[in-house]
């Protein structure tokens, strides 16, 4: 029997090429665990550090999983134009509007392909987001890990997150209909050690227990996240001390 090909996290074979020549250029990430590692499927909440944070999962992340991201990059070359020249490089990267457009005449053919290759379930902000729903409750069942990126990052990308979006609350109650209990890892992926600290995990039917109110609960795994990144402050500064 096939495997459904909008489940599974296999990506197609001239993207994988794609990734091999990628390595070359980019430093493997390391993986560093405060408990047990990675099991699947399981959510997967992480910061985004603009695109270094998905990249270094994509390329160095062993198991299968599918990335949620912006329905956008997933609607053809003119709407990844759209996100990327008015949205993504002026509001997120802080980029000059009129070099954002310029630039984007040939970022955008590239990141369209690539984003093929990543074979995203794409997020919307409307009733379409049980299409969402959907398609990562079909892909958990097929076995993939979900790497979510819940950060408000209207204004930019922030070493310490502001807030998380609620949505992969959705999803893990969606499951937990369904009778699978996900973990949920939350990890802080440092860009200049190229290295992702990753929590104990948590069932979500524990985190439902504490917060019925999705908001809260999400308030909680950003402040996991951002616990995280004191984490590495703490084990810089021991360092820092030793050396000293």
């Amino acid at each position: 029997m096939k495997r459904d090909r909008e489940n599974y996290a296999s990506r197609p074979t001239w993207f994988k090429r794609l990734k091999q020549v990628l390595k070359l250029f980019i430093p493997r990430a390391k993986f560093v665990y405060l408990g047990e590692k990675i099991s699947t499927p399981a959510i997967i909440l992480s910061n985004h550090v603009g695109a270094s944070a998905p990249l270094a999962w994509e390329l160095y992340f062993s198991q299968r999983f599918r990335f949620w991201g912006a329905h956008e990059m997933t609607c053809g070359l003119k709407s990844v134009y759209k996100y990327l020249s008015e949205v993504y490089f002026p509001q997120k990267k802080h980029w000059n509007k009129t070099l954002a457009k310029l630039f984007c005449l040939i970022a955008a053919p590239l990141a369209n392909l690539f984003y093929k290759g990543l074979q995203l379930i794409p997020t919307y902000r409307d009733a379409r987001f049980r299409q969402t729903i959907e398609k990562s409750l079909n892909s958990v069942k097929s076995g993939n890990n979900l790497i979510i990126f819940p950060e408000d990052s209207r204004d930019g990308y922030h070493d310490n997150l502001k807030s998380f979006y609620a949505g992969f609350t959705v999803i893990g109650d969606a499951c937990l209909k369904e009778g699978i209990d996900l973990p949920v890892y939350v990890s802080y992926y440092r860009k200049k050690e190229k290295t992702f600290l990753i929590d104990k995990p948590i069932l979500f039917s524990k985190l439902r227990q504490l917060y019925a109110d999705r908001q809260k609960l999400a308030d909680l795994m950003c402040e996991r996240i951002n616990r995280l990144l004191r984490l590495f402050h703490k084990d810089k500064a021991s360092s820092d001390a030793r050396a000293f």
